[in-house]
């Protein structure tokens, strides 16, 4: 994994998160026992050592976190902060149920589909009252989609600490000889020039115009649906995937693209043979396929690269009947929390209240690792220093009608079992859309009342 913190959250962050997702569901059980939130009884202004337990674990990412610690430090000098990094979303759960001297006060997580789950559980103090007593107004204060993956009905157990969001990389090179001038905002206008990138080779390709497939690296069911603006859930916390249009029309459209670039036997068959998505054989930045879709640190592991072409970046492409709301994309990223089971958790509030609200901290942070600012005033501080394309990231942030998936009492399950439908359907073993979208919403909804 390379060091530089301008290729990603961390390499391993985004491996990673999978599998965290769903195996640190079984670890998370039971209630956790602690304060609650407003009745926190610590005195912040006397001396007192934290814990903070986070999740990155390359050199210059931890070196960007002591970095931020050291300035929370500095404003407040009677709390100590003990940084432990690296840790993962199990050994983070298992220490929130366990408790004890040698428990983190504060966590922070890469996985916000266990959002629901920490808020559920109590694993995590719900930080409503803390937002209210220091007069600080979430809403007004995040990008309205960080604002909504941070909490779980109406528990805010969470605060974002960073954001990554989701775009379209492109070829210009590849582009102009293709004689395109700018990148697609529709999906009509994709489709058009995905399909006029693609250069045959044989039963192959010397260059896809772009990798449709629900394997291919970021172009995963949720990234997708975001440009559609679906509502997962409906106002009974029912599946809404049989229900809204939304998930309909982005299934069809993205298996009419697998049909129209070869099918999915035959891309499948091309993605076998190309690099894997975090080494400097990603076949965007090897020009295999002309555009990507992708998170903000591709940019500058595709630099890396030395690709040989210019890299342009764009929002992903909206359905045509939404051309007004071309702009948006899929957020998600970093969340922080204090333990329940934390007997300091007036000072913890301060260090997370720091790192999370703060706009020099935040700007900070953010120019140090690369992510985007989750705070609204640190996307437009002038203290922001990136490749002027990284804006592009900023605005996808900043943008209200982005749009994330939202939290669920069992944690990304619920994605996992949509995104297992879209491999059936785009392969042809489900071909009855409807039928198909119907049995995944029984299943999401056994699942989430299972879990209850």
């Amino acid at each position: 994994m390379p060091e530089n913190s301008r290729f990603a959250p961390s390499a391993s962050r985004k491996a990673a998160v999978a599998l965290a997702a769903s195996a640190s569901l079984a670890l998370l059980a039971t209630a956790c026992t602690g304060q609650s939130g407003a009745g926190a009884s610590d005195d912040p202004s006397k001396e007192t050592t934290l814990t903070f337990w986070h999740a990155w674990s390359a050199p210059g990412e931890v070196a960007a976190v002591k970095s931020l610690v050291a300035g929370f430090e500095k404003a407040h000098p009677n709390i100590h902060v003990t940084v432990v990094g690296g840790m993962t979303d199990d050994k983070i759960n298992q220490a929130l149920r366990a408790g004890g001297s040698k428990a983190p006060d504060v966590i922070s997580s890469f996985t916000t589909n266990n959002v629901g789950k920490f808020c559920s559980s109590g694993a995590l103090v719900d930080l409503n009252p803390f937002f209210e007593k220091s007069g600080i107004d979430p809403a007004t204060t995040f990008p309205k989609a960080m604002n909504e993956y941070t909490q779980f009905e109406g528990n805010r157990c969470t605060v974002p600490l960073l954001g990554d969001a989701y775009g379209l990389y492109y070829n210009k090179t590849a582009f102009a000889k293709a004689g395109l001038k700018t990148p697609p905002k529709t999906w009509s206008e994709f489709e058009a020039d995905a399909k006029k990138l693609t250069i045959a080779d044989g039963d192959s390709y010397k260059q896809l115009g772009f990798m449709p497939d629900y394997h291919g690296w970021e172009s995963t069911t949720e990234h997708y649906l975001a440009q559609f603006s679906p509502t997962y859930f409906d106002a009974q916390g029912k599946s809404n995937v049989a229900k809204d249009p939304a998930f309909e029309k982005a299934f069809t459209l993205q298996k009419r693209l697998v049909d129209e670039l070869g099918g999915f036997r035959k891309l499948e068959t091309f993605r076998s043979k190309l690099g894997d998505e975090w080494g400097p054989k990603h076949p965007f930045h090897t020009g295999q396929v002309a555009m990507q879709l992708d998170g903000e640190w591709r940019l500058g592991m595709a630099e890396e690269a030395k690709p040989g072409f210019e890299i342009g970046v764009a929002p992903l492409p909206v359905p045509d009947d939404q051309a007004d709301q071309y702009g948006k994309g899929y957020i998600t990223g970093t969340i922080a929390g204090i333990a329940a089971t934390s007997k300091k958790q007036n000072a913890a509030w301060e260090l997370v209240k720091y790192m999370t609200t703060d706009t020099d901290a935040v700007v900070g942070f953010s120019n140090a690792i690369h992510n985007v600012p989750s705070t609204l005033a640190a996307l437009k501080s002038p203290k922001l220093t990136y490749d002027p394309r990284f804006k592009t990231f900023l605005d996808i942030a900043a943008n209200p009608n982005s749009t994330t998936s939202p939290a669920s009492v069992n944690g990304g399950v619920y994605l996992v079992t949509i995104q297992e439908f879209g491999y059936a359907y785009e392969s042809g073993k489900a071909k009855d859309l409807k039928a198909g979208l119907a049995r995944t919403a029984a299943q999401i909804d056994t699942d989430i009342a299972q879990a209850k």
